[in-house]
């Protein structure tokens, strides 16, 4: 990762970490990169925070300044982007939004023409033009300046796509969509009434600094009480740019994104639609869900945290779903990242197949209790490789036999290790950390734990 962008683009509280002129310069230079050759089309989509339009700004100023065009999408989500960026010809696409993250952090995101998350060495060429490294770049002059476009349409094109997703009508079905006051607020509700069901929808009703507040897939308890209290067929919870969905039952309990992932590549399976008959999960998938796929059989790989990752993985060896319990899932025949949307849209598919409620489909996957704790260390290769330490997970993990497991990993960006245990009870899983924990305090690499 660089100094700016991460795993999933430049992220911070707004006008603290993220200011006006990063946005700016980031679309001086891929103005100036992609317009080489030729005149650059960009497109750029947003979420609903209050400072998302203050980014649109300038970025389409600076894409503009370069002379290439900005097409500009509006409110949408990421996956709109992606679709459109690479269904369109565009040269790049940029999407101005902080997920999940409350209303006063944002975002920018990059895509590659392919609609994928960009390339490293560019996104670093961009940090060194933003930091001054990368000596001024020309502006366009007269006729060569770039314009800006209303770019509305594709959303219109992207909601078509979805739509043609479905080989079955959602007729006779009722559904609850808590759209986070985020970036689906408008698609989700158009897409579904156009695949016949009745739809009920909450938070949908933006207002700048209501994104994610208290509701969406990381507050998921507002459309589970929704759900018990409308009794409808089931609820998808979306998150502020619409990349994730979790889903919640007939019965409001919670379906997250391993049981969905479990769901769906059963159903392909049984069509013939799995070739690879194998799931792409990050190492934090819960052991019940794999407990699941070895019933179903079906096969599963293991990457690091991150939906970049997964897809790395399925593009390499050409599996068609994978994702993390999050609610990124990726369905590689559509879409290149998470897409929200898709994830209910291929979850209604199968309800409606096997006519079998959504508790019924999810219950093979018996989640097991799990314990996290952030531990601040002295140095995290010396802890993940000092002896003891070592040691006491592989003691740990044997005593939990086929009944659990341990995991440590180290976060990207902190001197912080994350000791993980899943097992039959949450005391069993907090007894395991603990162990772990106690062998890196008596080698003197502990400095404190977070919880």
């Amino acid at each position: 990762m660089g100094k700016y962008f991460g795993t999933d683009g430049f992220r911070g509280e707004a006008n603290v970490d993220l200011n006006p002129v990063h946005a700016f310069r980031i679309g001086r230079y891929l103005g100036w990169y992609y317009g080489q050759q030729h005149k650059a089309k960009i497109v750029i989509g947003k979420d609903t925070r209050r400072s998302s339009y203050m980014y649109e700004n300038a970025l389409a100023s600076g894409i503009a300044a370069s002379g290439a065009d900005a097409y500009l999408l509006h409110v949408t989500t990421t996956p709109c982007v992606a679709y459109i960026t690479r269904s369109e010809g565009f040269d790049c696409g940029v999407m101005i939004s902080a997920s999940h993250n409350p209303f006063y952090d944002n975002g920018i995101k990059l895509l590659n023409g392919d609609g994928e998350k960009m390339d490293d060495e560019l996104q670093n060429a961009i940090e060194d033009y933003i930091d001054g490294k990368i000596p001024e770049l020309p502006y366009a002059q007269r006729d060569q300046i770039g314009c800006t476009v209303d770019f509305y349409s594709g959303r219109n094109r992207y909601i078509g796509r979805l739509t043609a997703i479905a080989d079955c009508p959602f007729e006779n079905r009722t559904i609850a969509l808590d759209c986070a006051n985020g970036s689906t607020w408008m698609i989700a509700r158009s897409v579904f009434t156009a695949l016949g069901a009745k739809v009920l929808v909450i938070n949908d009703r933006p207002d700048g600094v209501n994104i994610n507040r208290g509701c969406g897939s990381t507050h998921i308890e507002q459309l589970q009480e929704f759900v018990r209290e409308s009794r409808v067929d089931c609820g998808f919870a979306f998150d502020g740019d619409g990349d994730r969905c979790l889903a919640v039952d007939e019965r409001g309990q919670v379906v997250n994104g391993d049981a969905i992932m479990y769901i769906c590549a059963k159903s392909m399976k049984s069509r013939g639609h799995l070739p690879s008959n194998t799931v792409v999960t990050t190492v934090m998938s819960n052991l019940g869900l794999y407990k699941a796929l070895d019933a179903a059989g079906i096969g599963y790989e293991k990457t690091a945290v991150g939906d970049r990752y997964v897809y790395e993985n399925m593009k390499a060896n050409n599996h068609l779903i994978g994702g993390e319990q999050s609610g990124h899932i990726i369905f590689r025949k559509y879409a290149r990242s998470g897409d929200g949307l898709i994830t209910a849209i291929m979850l209604m598919r199968v309800l409606v197949q096997t006519n079998l409620p959504l508790s019924a489909l999810a219950a093979p996957v018996k989640m097991y209790p799990q314990v996290l704790k952030n531990v601040v260390v002295t140095d995290k290769d010396a802890a993940l490789a000092d002896p003891d330490v070592k040691s006491a997970a592989a003691v740990v993990e044997a005593e939990l036999g086929d009944d659990g497991r341990v995991l440590l990993r180290k976060s990207g960006t902190e001197p912080v290790l994350r000791v993980m245990a899943e097992a039959s009870t949450p005391e069993l899983c907090a007894r395991s950390v603990d162990r772990i924990i106690e062998a890196m305090d008596k080698k003197g690499l502990l400095v404190e734990v977070r919880g």
